[in-house]
């Protein structure tokens, strides 16, 4: 049985990129509920992003569960999901 995150994870990510799908769809397969924040498109213009993760690429996740914060890199951030709550 998956444990559930007691607080909500949170995806900076935008739409159309399929990194950020990737990390959605791992989100979605273990049943997490979990907040997006929708980035620009243009990089330069994520400001948000780089306030919470020191650098300006998607996807980006953060765990308050467990402080965790991963940057731009889908696959690590899948692992982390499945080794977490899978």
């Amino acid at each position: 049985m998956p444990k559930k995150p007691e607080k909500m994870l949170e995806l900076y990510q935008y739409e159309e990129c399929p990194y950020c799908k990737a990390v959605r769809t791992k989100l979605t397969d273990l049943g997490i509920t979990y907040i997006i924040h929708n980035t620009p498109r243009e990089r330069e213009e994520r400001d948000e992003v780089q306030k919470v993760s020191g650098q300006k690429f998607v996807p980006v996740l953060v765990d308050p569960n467990t402080d965790t914060m991963i940057a731009d890199d889908d696959e690590k951030a899948n692992e982390y999901l499945e080794k977490q709550y899978g």
